[in-house]
């Protein structure tokens, strides 16, 4: 079994900051690529930020200088760095990751697993 377990999030005012973590555990062998999303009601779920095993981030919100996505492959952990948040960052956000398992199927590089998702409000 694979676990995926968010932490973070809450009510911060505008300008605020919060971090956001994902931690995977379980019969893993590799962690690839991982991943934040974040979507609000009535919208499709929008990308935010990804990053590879060798550490290469890709950034697909415009204003990417306010979010920071990192890892930690000790920790099997990613993290979501969220400064000058607005109003407009409301969401709920998830992370994914990919993760080789015992059951994943020859063929396939990896198997994408989701966390729970995490609400994050920006209002004074």
């Amino acid at each position: 079994q694979v676990q995926i377990v968010q932490s973070g999030g809450g009510l911060v005012q505008p300008g605020g900051s919060l971090r956001l973590s994902c931690e995977a555990s379980g019969s893993i062998i590799s962690v690839y690529e991982m991943a934040w999303y974040r979507q609000s009601p009535g919208k499709q779920r929008e990308l935010i930020a990804s990053i590879n095993s060798q550490g290469n981030t890709n950034y697909a919100i415009a204003d990417e200088g306010r979010f920071t996505i990192s890892r930690d492959n000790a920790k099997k952990t990613v993290y979501l760095q969220m400064n000058s948040l607005k109003p407009e960052d409301t969401a709920n956000y998830t992370c994914s990751v990919g993760i080789l398992t015992l059951n994943t199927k020859i063929g396939t590089p990896w198997d994408v697993f989701w966390g729970q998702g995490t609400q994050v409000t920006v209002s004074s």
